[in-house]
């Protein structure tokens, strides 16, 4: 969360299973309210969707990715999916 402050990113992936911390706690904190100002929350895992579904459909995350199928096309397409950002950037 302090990375997060400093750095002010646009965009946050964030794993499922962090060892010790929960990565969906982390996504709701980098969430925040909703006033904009967040970054768009990605979630991402080792575990196949069908496995973390019910854990994603209640977190505020975008969208979740399969680590097998990161790329920057497809976190593209859940940003613009999102509506923070058009599709030329």
């Amino acid at each position: 969360m302090e990375l997060a402050a400093a750095l002010q990113p646009d965009i946050v992936l964030v794993d499922i299973a962090l060892g010790d911390e929960c990565g969906l706690d982390l996504a709701r904190l980098l969430a925040g309210d909703g006033n904009g100002d967040a970054p768009v929350v990605i979630l991402i895992s080792a575990y196949a969707p069908c496995d973390v579904a019910e854990l994603i459909a209640a977190s505020p995350a975008a969208g979740f990715l399969p680590k097998s199928h990161l790329s920057a096309d497809a976190i593209r397409q859940i940003v613009i999916s999102s509506g923070r950002v058009s599709a030329c950037g």
